[in-house]
């Protein structure tokens, strides 16, 4: 399962950053309104005290808007390619992601489109747009953050940006025609607690794309992730697992999801950095399984769940 770079590890770092400021007391009204509205700079220490919300409310928003607004920008609109009408096939390189990667910080997400519109007519199909270019991506911002070569709110809108390729890939390109599609039920969620949500989304699009009932739960508490399983039969649940946290924590986890599921059955399997680190704690912590990307958790799942036989086939 594909690891992520999230929001909270952007907050994380800010948080670190903003402790190296300095407080600063204004005098006067008119200064207090320029500082009030001045955006912190990370080379600059000595502009203090401000949060998250200000670099959101300053910068962020009029630049989503602005991305909206641009004339022409309708992603809807666009004539993206059929996989059935591929037939030459070059696989996506890492200068590909690296390209796609600066796009996200630099261009408007009709750009970005049109750059995976030339990987599907080049042959790519929708599952490597995944796995191949969207994931790496996230990846990849992450590590702009950590060298300092992108800012915070370059991040903040290449990983929407990437995540808005991901919707309208969903909504253009509907899965193909599979055998049994939606027999089988699955629910993807972050840990409680987490914010990484791309890698999440993207699993339980894979899954739904294979012909899997796929449900998500974003920044659940614990709760209400396991109130899920206590109103509704899942054959699955996939579980991403970002942020370092105790095995006691999985293992209750997992012993929790197991006492109140409504089936039985029910196979729990788990993903990302955490787990790729140390895979060992699939069989310490309960679960089931877990796999390196989104092909590999697919081909397991399969193998855990199979589809249930038809009730028709006997009589054939």
């Amino acid at each position: 399962m594909p690891t992520d770079f999230g929001i909270s590890e952007l907050r994380s770092k800010l948080d670190d950053w903003r402790s190296t400021w300095k407080i600063m007391t204004p005098a006067g009204a008119d200064a207090e309104e320029r500082e009030r509205t001045k955006l912190p700079a990370k080379d600059e220490p000595e502009n203090a005290g401000y949060d998250l919300s200000l670099l959101i409310q300053n910068l962020i928003i009029p630049r989503l808007i602005a991305d909206r607004q641009e004339p022409g920008y309708r992603l809807e609109e666009q004539n993206l390619s059929s996989e059935e009408a591929l037939i030459s096939s070059r696989l996506i390189t890492a200068e590909d992601v690296e390209k796609f990667s600066l796009l996200s910080t630099t261009s408007d997400a009709r750009e970005l489109l049109d750059f995976v519109d030339k990987c599907l007519a080049n042959g790519s199909s929708v599952d490597s747009i995944y796995v191949d270019l969207l994931a790496p991506t996230a990846r990849r911002l992450g590590e702009y953050w950590e060298s300092d070569e992108r800012d915070f709110v370059d991040v903040t809108m290449g990983l929407w940006r990437i995540q808005e390729i991901l919707r309208e890939l969903t909504l253009r390109i509907p899965p193909p025609a599979i055998a049994g599609f939606g027999q089988r039920s699955a629910l993807f969620s972050t840990m409680p607690g987490e914010q990484h949500s791309f890698g999440t989304l993207m699993i339980a699009e894979c899954f739904y794309r294979a012909g899997w009932d796929a449900d998500i739960l974003i920044e659940p508490s614990k709760s209400e992730l396991i109130g899920k399983f206590a109103d509704r039969h899942y054959d699955l649940v996939g579980l991403t697992v970002s942020l370092d946290c105790p095995k006691a924590t999985l293992s209750g986890l997992v012993s929790a999801i197991r006492s109140v599921s409504s089936n039985p059955e029910t196979r729990i399997m788990m993903g990302g950095r955490v787990i790729n680190d140390a895979p060992n704690l699939i069989e310490e912590c309960g679960a089931d399984a877990t796999a390196s990307d989104a092909p590999a958790a697919v081909k397991l799942a399969d193998a855990l769940v199979p589809l249930k036989a038809n009730m028709f086939e006997s009589l054939l």
